[in-house]
């Protein structure tokens, strides 16, 4: 009981770094469309959006309304990108093509793999977030150099949502049922987060609400820096991402011990 129990950790503070490896090794044959995927529908969104609607609404909170996007845009792209490499890439590794049990027969630990795949998945989702910025930036939406102050929270938002849906992936039977991850959680928390149009808009009971989910936090801190204003709060919302972070590991890396070694 007490070696499942580690096998379901890391072994070391280095060993994911061969996970995270691998990963990127398989990615980089495909980077170019991986690149221009994940940043297809956040663009969709900051122009088909920002400048259609941004005509009609004129300013919001002292700033044009694409640059107020702009920042739920990051912010909605590290999610995405995170939680799709994570249910669908992740996934396809553990279940399909079983390359989790193959690098189970080396030294590394079901929670090497884990975390392997948490830190790859929040790499895909600094590449995309900072791709975003980078275009916004560029058109003027962002500010320099405040951006640089949302690159590692970029990071995190990506481990956050990555350690989220790695329990999905843990209990889902098969592909399947990712849909409704997707649609009931992640489009939601979209509309309800201030990625779109401000909190304050919202009524009371949706508003408390939308000070707990993950997606709020990451934009709380990455809106103000790429506008060039100071954020309120910063160490609720890092730690309340640091949280989504860390307890969804644990809990996935105990629920793919009893799935895959029991």
């Amino acid at each position: 009981m007490g070696e499942g129990r580690a096998a379901a950790l890391p072994a070391n503070a280095w060993n994911w770094i061969a996970v995270w490896r691998r990963n990127y090794l398989a990615w980089k044959k495909v980077a170019l469309a991986s690149i221009l995927g994940n940043l297809a529908d956040p663009i969709i969104y900051l122009f088909g959006l920002g400048l259609g609607l941004g005509i009609v609404i004129g300013r919001v909170d002292g700033t044009s309304y694409v640059a107020f996007l702009a920042g739920g845009m990051v912010a909605t792209s590290a999610m995405t990108s995170a939680t799709f490499e994570t249910i669908y890439a992740a996934f396809a590794r553990m279940h399909a093509q079983r390359t989790w049990e193959a690098i189970l027969y080396t030294q590394l630990t079901l929670g090497d793999i884990v975390l392997g795949e948490l830190a790859w998945a929040a790499s895909k989702a600094f590449l995309a977030g900072t791709g975003i910025m980078i275009v916004a930036t560029t058109l003027g939406y962002a500010a320099w150099p405040s951006i640089l102050y949302a690159l590692p929270v970029i990071v995190l938002t990506g481990l956050a949502f990555a350690s989220l849906a790695m329990v999905v992936t843990a209990l889902a039977p098969s592909y399947d049922y990712f849909v409704f991850y997707q649609t009931l959680v992640l489009t939601p928390m979209l509309f309800l987060c201030g990625a779109v149009f401000p909190i304050n808009q919202l009524p009371g009971a949706f508003r408390e609400a939308a000070q707990f989910l993950p997606l709020a936090h990451a934009i709380e801190l990455i809106r103000p820096a790429m506008l060039g204003r100071p954020a309120d709060s910063i160490g609720l919302h890092i730690g309340a991402l640091c949280i989504y972070a860390v307890v969804p590991f644990f809990l996935s890396a105990a629920l793919f011990r009893r799935r895959l070694m029991s």
